[in-house]
């Protein structure tokens, strides 16, 4: 359903970005429900591993999309005051430094939370972040060069990434 268009943001580059906000948020929300099923696995299959889904849990699952969520809400944020994003910036720069070492600090950062409190934040955060994204001018997210592929690829392409581990994980702890 996506509605997009191929916007030529440069010479020799084109890429394709949403015409309105509305249409993102949709996608968002109906590409985020599945992974809903994570939060009602009950605590004593909370942290399974599954081996084919790299080895992760649900909850490890549940918290490397919420951790990127809060990500996106930082920059949603920032989005919404000015039309520059620090943490944006910030995230860029220790990726270029440390590759996939940000994921497994992310990682144990949420590790250190209780069950309950991944659950309240997985639950919390993909409201609040849509709900920052409706006030945020759509010429500095959903119709920019950067902020509108950074959402989607940081949002609805990291959902289907992991939707394989996903499908893994409900049938591993049902």
């Amino acid at each position: 359903r996506r509605s997009r268009r191929f916007a030529d943001i440069g010479p020799g580059t084109i890429c394709a970005m949403y015409f309105d906000a509305l249409s993102f948020l949709e996608d968002e929300r109906d590409a985020w429900r599945p992974f809903e099923a994570l939060l009602a696995i009950p605590d004593d299959r909370f942290d399974l591993p599954v081996a084919a889904a790299h080895g992760w849990s649900a909850r490890e699952l549940l918290s490397h999309l919420a951790a990127y969520q809060s990500h996106c809400l930082d920059v949603a944020r920032e989005l919404a005051v000015g039309e520059q994003s620090p943490a944006h910036a910030a995230m860029e720069a220790a990726w270029s430094a440390r590759g996939d070492a940000v994921n497994d600090e992310l990682a144990a950062a949420w590790r250190a939370l209780s069950p309950d409190e991944v659950r309240r934040r997985a639950a919390t955060l993909p409201g609040e972040l849509r709900g920052h994204l409706t006030v945020v001018p759509e010429a500095r997210w959903v119709k920019h060069p950067v902020f509108g592929p950074f959402f989607e690829e940081e949002l609805l392409d990291h959902y289907a990434d992991h939707e394989t581990d996903l499908q893994v994980i409900l049938a591993a702890v049902g």
